[in-house]
């Protein structure tokens, strides 16, 4: 694999530290009165999530690049092994443990085109579309005269989850939801 030198480090590059993919999120150049010059780097373990503070000198030390590559592949389904997706560029399919995917995962209809993100040729990470639009399929009817704004009760989704809506929302009726705050949009109308 290629090394990244420390003059290459910059925010989003990904590298491997320990064995572990990671991605820079911070990196710092620091020149104090003596001595080497520093670049204090904060490291996200694309794994894990976990973060990770590094400093190294600035002459003659560096890092393996990670061989990460992202591209777009479609949900097909959930079971107990965990998430299925398949690559559109190569029909492969590969599965995710749901706990990596986070909330993400409670915004997933079968044939979302999601962006996947892969080590070694294996799948580490998943990003769902922005926006879904889905039904609601239960929701307490809105109490009579209650037409003041912004008042919102829980309203259950076709894919599980729980979305805060406003009063006027029924059962049945579709929403567009953000996929990133997990908040409702707007109301589609047929």
């Amino acid at each position: 694999m290629p090394q990244i030198s420390t003059g290459d480090f910059r925010k989003g590059v990904k590298v491997i530290v320990d064995g572990d993919p990671y991605e820079m999120i911070e990196v710092n150049f620091v020149k104090p009165g003596k001595g080497q010059a520093l670049y204090r780097t904060k490291l996200r373990n694309l794994l894990k999530g976990t973060i990770l503070d590094r400093t190294y000198k600035s002459g003659g030390e560096s890092l393996e690049q990670a061989d990460i590559r992202k591209g777009d592949g479609q949900y097909m389904y959930k079971d107990a092994t965990g998430l299925h997706f398949m690559d559109n560029e190569s029909y492969e399919q590969y599965t995710i443990d749901e706990s990596v995917c986070g909330d993400a995962a409670d915004y997933l209809l079968d044939g979302a085109i999601c962006n996947l993100l892969f080590w070694n040729d294996q799948l580490i990470g998943m990003d769902p579309p922005q926006q879904v639009v889905v039904e609601v399929t239960y929701t307490e009817p809105a109490a009579k005269g209650n037409t003041a704004t912004n008042v919102t009760k829980p309203a259950t989704i076709e894919t599980g989850a729980t979305v805060q809506v406003p009063a006027f929302i029924n059962v049945g009726e579709k929403i567009k939801v953000d996929t990133a705050t997990g908040s409702y949009i707007e109301r589609i109308r047929d």
